[in-house]
């Protein structure tokens, strides 16, 4: 049940809560693939992820395409589960990786309707499991959604740690708002070894670390409410070079003082069309957000350099003189297509500019 009432049925799947009620912000994810890549991305916490697409876990899962330890989602909400897959990589099936990892689902709903009605309604609480009508209804209304809420917390590392080669010929330091493992790939690949840290870390603490560039992750939640964020990038801007994804594109643009807003129901896929504008180059893209940066409050000397085709939304800027960089998509994909990740050359040559 949505919090407005809107009712579906369908078939318990996963975990059993003890309860019986699984609670979150509904949002749709359009992706064809990737389906254990995007139970596993951290910016999904605190919502509950309907797949658009009918067939759910037909080349099942396993350790190697986890972006992080564990889910962070609420829950998940199907066509129809695949109870017997086909891969030579997997190594169980998805049933069984939500309830090891503790996630409800429901399977058998008509997710076309129930899309089209979260795209007319716009991203919003419910409720699903084996309760009655009302203490479902009154779950879902009791859900404050995302809006005003710093998830951070629940997913950043506790402690710093590092990875890469000790001879790589660049340093950086990532923020961990909820950092996909996708990402730091692409980092190491990129020539860096990378120290993660967690997201309430000091800009004074990570300059005294001296690194060649700091990178600003994707996370969940309200990118206005993670304020300690926002004061440490401030510091950073114009005395190292930053690049920032998703929930990190929407921090820096607020610490450059940029408001944001929420979209109606957020982009989740992996075939957005995204303009560069200096080339005209349409990328396809990876993208999973449910608040964007206003345009009109970037400060002067902060340019946008990308364009979603489909709203007209930022999904890039660039500040020259203070040599920062962010983008609202996610050039590493995981799932999604790799047209973007020229990205991550750019940041590696603005480290080595100085």
């Amino acid at each position: 049940m949505l919090a407005d009432g809107e009712t579906f049925e369908g078939v318990a799947v996963g975990f059993r809560p003890p309860n019986g009620v699984a609670t979150g912000e509904v949002v749709f994810n359009t992706s064809l693939a990737g389906y254990q890549e995007i139970l596993t991305d951290p910016s999904y916490a605190g919502q509950i992820i309907t797949f658009t697409y009918p067939h759910i876990g037909n080349y099942g899962v396993n350790e190697r395409d986890d972006e992080a330890g564990a889910p962070r989602c609420r829950g998940v909400i199907v066509r129809d589960l695949t109870r017997r897959p086909s891969n030579w990589r997997a190594t169980d099936d998805i049933g069984g990786f939500l309830a090891r990892h503790e996630i409800a689902g429901i399977g058998g709903i008509d997710t076309r309707r129930l899309t089209r009605h979260i795209r007319r309604a716009g991203a919003i609480p419910g409720a699903f499991g084996t309760a009655d009508r009302d203490t479902l209804l009154a779950a879902a209304q009791a859900d404050g959604g995302t809006d005003g809420r710093d998830l951070t917390s629940l997913v950043t590392t506790p402690e710093p740690y590092t990875i890469g080669p000790d001879d790589a010929t660049l340093y950086v330091v990532a923020y961990d708002f909820g950092i996909k493992r996708s990402i730091l790939d692409r980092l190491v690949r990129s020539g860096c070894q990378v120290e993660v840290v967690p997201a309430g870390t000091t800009g004074a603490e990570v300059l005294a670390r001296a690194p060649d560039g700091v990178f600003l992750s994707n996370g969940p939640g309200d990118p206005a409410a993670v304020t300690s964020a926002r004061d440490g990038v401030a510091q950073l801007l114009g005395n190292v070079p930053v690049f920032g994804i998703c929930l990190g594109h929407q921090i820096m643009s607020l610490a450059l003082g940029a408001e944001t807003f929420k979209l109606r129901f957020g982009h989740h896929g992996g075939n957005h069309p995204v303009r560069h504008l200096s080339t005209g180059r349409v990328e396809i893209t990876s993208q999973n957000h449910n608040y964007a940066v206003d345009a009109d409050t970037l400060p002067e000397g902060s340019v946008v350099t990308h364009l979603n085709l489909n709203d007209g939304d930022v999904e890039g800027i660039r500040s020259e003189h203070l040599r920062a960089f962010s983008v609202q998509y996610h050039p590493e994909a995981g799932p999604g297509p790799h047209d973007a990740r020229y990205l991550f050359e750019e940041f590696t040559q603005l480290m080595r500019a100085g």
